[in-house]
């Protein structure tokens, strides 16, 4: 059998044979093109080529191309699992032309290839083509040799092709195979009649002549080029002989290592096939996005592959899997696919410890998303309602993360429906709240204060990369209330706007200059330099003296020792980010950073905490980075050109087409507008002050430099002093003495502990002079004196021995205005009530809510004044 690794190794070969080009798969994440999540064709890398705006170097080229469909127009998720043929991940083999050959060759290599290369019985071959493309009709006689009963003229829906909305398309040719009249839907059956699978399209040819423009006009292509698309998944089913993708063997060891987990069998019923399948499905598609630094979120591309964990984990548990499982089958996932994407191999140990840690986060939230669904879903059918609201959906996701997919699935199989419409409008409702919140905070956007000087098209020229001082024209003067003026004046507040200036604006997360303004009528503190447009910056000024007026000349300032501040810890966040990733590994990504003159702030993608031995190791390479004293250098380069000299350009920045490279020969290089030192070591030192967790999959350091570490060795130095004194404790003391006073804390308030048990406890036998019997049940309800919820409990051990039949409910009220109360009921009763039913409703009364065991439920509120009432309906609920 032809495993799917020899098809794709054949096809590439083929085609190299034919003068293509092999070119390496493109990432999940499309470069430069914001108009899709993910890639989903295997000409997205070659968009630009394809309109004309870059040339390669090479005319043809073939790839098997990483795909991920998950939303928008080619959206397959709803249909993973339940259908032979549709996944999110899945590879495209292509071969491409750009304005080489065109329809006859592409016709005649794609038969080549399927009849001669892996032998498919040409009896069993179909095409279609578009139906006014006679050129095509022409050639599938002329180079296969069809007779034109075998081939179809099919409509725009099914013959032209276009990756979006906009975009290179152009009529195409499909390659269909016949699987035999067993696969038949019926006597009508037939290309184009029907979409059942004995016809299965392999190859779609796509003939690009045009651009699609966005007012729907379409436009020729510079060059007409070839674009073709083959299904690997699809195409090795039909040589393995399989009628379903995931029976061939890319699919099947993981499926058997998703099944071994659950203890099940493969093939034993439909419902643990289909979960079994989209196990197998998601753990490739997640495997492959953490490979290309797609992290866990809440939005966006992390979105979706939290999306995808989820449900995986959904249908795991409709096998019984109630432990983490998907961290081992997406690493099954690097077993069968690492030798030809070595991604996956390099980042495995990570992306393992990432999702076995978004499991476990999922686990707790999709067991009680879970049950509080089947609860409702319970009560709609004893109601006899067929859908959920749009606003329980909603709540579900915005109270617990509960994705809406998961709520249709589970829904589905009970014959319920969602309102999605209902849902959407909640979640736009609550947008529209957050942004009106953000309205009233009274933030604002400095741009709008220079809105008109913007439109009138003011600029700045900014000198201050070679000099820190500089004479200019005070072209615009802008009062603190977003006034045009034409003077401030001492004490006054406001914006000046300069032809030329040497002051930073605030931009790519450093912080603005700071120095002075001088004219001849007056001087101005610069607190701060913003950049209010691409090519405009603004100082936010107070007169310190005098006044400064419209047009006059003015000597612009920096000040010194706070720019060089800002460039050790700007300089020295390159230098982190680069140890990061030798210390953590290739997938640590910036995902934000501030650089200010006190402190630097770095954030980066990485699942777990760092260790101490990590952080020294980080803490070192920066040092040993700062004393090699290696110069800082700087150029401006066309981003091609920065690109493939190496230099990093951080995710989701967008670049003009030039842009200016800082390096650290042999340490760092990265696209970076920001102020930098001349040479490492003027940094002085590195010191790491924390790390944290900001989000999921993304961790923070802050860190200071130069000065700025001196003064924070010199304040802890401080500490300790104060904390050896008040310890009584001399230096390399002080870790055993400050033990030795926690160990006398914990024994102190065990005893106390032991104390107020005991007291609490023994209140029992006064209490029981309260036991009463309503309807044949003895009932005890007590107010007790307990500090906390153990001694409380305590005491209600005592009271159950001494009840052994009944109904006992007992409240404490404690520290804070807070009540916690407990409801017990012996195992005789439980046929006719239960703890956790008796104590809903007590619970409410004191402001709270509760559950537990049918034996035993607490409960926790914050009304101490409604303790009686809730003694009062517990013995309603008793007497019935």
């Amino acid at each position: 059998m032809m495993t799917a690794h020899e098809i794709r190794a054949k096809f590439l070969d083929f085609f190299a044979a034919q003068g293509h080009q092999k070119v390496a798969s493109s990432p999940l994440i499309p470069r430069e093109d914001p108009s899709l999540l993910f890639t989903n064709a295997g000409m997205v890398q070659f968009k630009k080529v394809f309109l004309g705006q870059d040339k390669p170097g090479y005319k043809r080229a073939t790839t098997s191309q990483k795909c991920l469909r998950v939303g928008g127009k080619h959206n397959d998720l709803e249909n993973v699992g339940r259908t032979a043929r549709h996944h999110t991940f899945f590879e495209m083999l292509g071969n491409f032309s750009f304005g080489d050959y065109f329809k006859e060759d592409a016709i005649r290599f794609a038969w080549t290839f399927l009849t001669e290369v892996i032998g498919l019985d040409k009896s069993r071959l179909y095409a279609t083509v578009y139906q006014d493309d006679d050129e095509a009709f022409g050639l599938w006689q002329k180079v296969a040799g069809l007779t034109p009963d075998r081939i179809y003229r099919l409509g725009e829906k099914d013959n032209f092709w276009s990756m979006g909305d906009t975009g290179p398309c152009g009529p195409c040719s499909e390659i269909m195979y016949d699987r035999g009249e067993e696969v038949s839907c019926g006597p009508d059956c037939g290309i184009g009649s029907c979409d059942c699978d004995r016809y299965l399209e392999i190859w779609n040819l796509v003939f690009m002549q045009y651009d699609q423009l966005e007012s729907g006009e379409r436009v020729a292509l510079p060059r007409p080029s070839i674009d073709t698309g083959m299904g690997l998944e699809r195409i090795a089913a039909v040589v393995q002989g399989v009628h379903s993708n995931f029976d061939i063997d890319l699919f099947q060891t993981i499926i058997a290592t998703a099944a071994s987990i659950a203890g099940v069998t493969y093939g034993a019923t439909d419902e643990q096939d289909t979960a079994l399948r989209v196990i197998a499905d998601h753990s490739r598609a997640v495997a492959f996005l953490v490979a290309d630094g797609v992290m866990p979120s809440n939005e966006g591309r992390g979105y979706v592959l939290r999306r995808l964990i989820r449900r995986a984990l959904r249908f795991g548990k409709l096998i019984g899997l109630s432990d983490p499982f998907l961290f081992k089958t997406a690493g099954t996932v690097v077993e069968v696919m690492g030798d030809a994407y070595p991604e996956l191999v390099a980042t495995r140990d990570f992306m393992e410890r990432m999702v076995r840690e978004e499991e476990e986060r999922f686990g707790v939230t999709l067991d009680k998303g879970l049950a509080i669904l089947a609860e409702e879903l319970d009560r709609m059918e004893a109601a006899g309602e067929k859908t959920i609201t749009g606003q329980f959906a909603f709540k579900l996701y915005d109270t617990y993360g509960f994705p809406l997919d998961i709520v249709n699935d589970v829904a589905d199989k009970r014959g319920i429906t969602t309102d999605e419409d209902g849902y959407k409008a909640c979640m736009a409702e609550q947008k529209a709240r957050a942004k009106k919140a953000w309205k009233g905070s009274g933030e604002t956007d400095p741009a709008v204060l220079f809105l008109e000087l913007l439109e009138s098209g003011m600029k700045s020229r900014f000198v201050g990369y070679e000099t820190l001082v500089a004479q200019s024209r005070v072209n615009a003067l802008i009062s603190a209330e977003g006034q045009a003026v034409e003077r401030l004046t001492a004490g006054e507040t406001g914006y000046a706007v300069c032809a030329v200036t040497p002051f930073y604006g605030e931009s790519g997360g450093q912080a603005g200059d700071v120095g002075s303004i001088t004219t001849l009528t007056g001087n101005a503190t610069v607190a701060g330099t913003i950049k209010a447009g691409p090519e405009l910056t603004a100082h936010h000024i107070t007169i310190a003296e005098g006044e400064i007026l419209l047009d006059q000349e003015a000597d612009l300032a920096v000040d010194t020792a706070v720019r060089a501040a800002t460039a050790r810890n700007h300089t020295c966040t390159h230098l982190l980010h680069k140890a990061l990733k030798n210390v953590l590994g290739s997938h640590v990504n910036q995902a934000g950073s501030l650089v200010t003159p006190d402190r630097l702030r770095f954030d980066f993608t990485h699942i777990a905490a760092m260790t101490p031995e990590e952080l020294s190791r980080v803490e070192d390479e920066v040092n040993a980075s700062i004393l090699l004293d290696a110069p800082v250098t700087t150029e401006v380069l066309p981003i091609e050109a920065a690109r493939s000299k190496g230099a990093t350009a951080l995710f989701g920045e967008k670049y003009g087409d030039t842009v200016r490279v800082v390096e650290v020969p042999g340490v760092s290089m990265e696209f970076c507008g920001g102020t930098h030192l001349s040479a490492t070591g003027q940094a002085g030192s590195f010191l790491i002050l924390s790390e944290s967790g900001v989000a999921a999959g993304t961790r923070r350091i802050e860190a200071a430099t130069g000065f700025n570490t001196l003064r924070h060795v010199r304040e802890m130095r401080g500490e300790l002093e104060e904390s050896l004194h008040a310890a009584k404790a001399k230096a390399g003391e002080l870790p055993g003495r400050i033990k030795k006073l926690q160990d006398d804390i914990r024994a102190l308030t065990k005893e106390k502990e032991q104390l107020a048990a005991k007291l609490a406890s023994g209140q029992g036998r006064d209490l029981l002079s309260g036991l009463e019997e309503i309807g044949g049940v003895k009932v005890l309800c007590a107010k007790v004196d307990a500090p906390n919820i153990k001694a409380l409990r305590e005491a209600m051990d005592d009271l159950r021995s001494k009840v052994p039949s009944g109904v006992v409910a007992i409240a404490a009220e404690q520290d804070g205005g807070k009540v916690s109360l407990i409801v017990a009921v012996s195992k005789d009763l439980h046929g006719r009530f239960t703890a956790p039913a008796l104590i809903k409703e007590a619970a409410a009364a004191v402001g709270g809510s509760g559950g537990g065991r049918p034996d035993m439920a607490q409960a926790g509120g914050t009304d101490p004044a409604g303790i009686e009432e809730a003694f009062a309906k517990v013995r309603a609920a008793v007497a019935g």
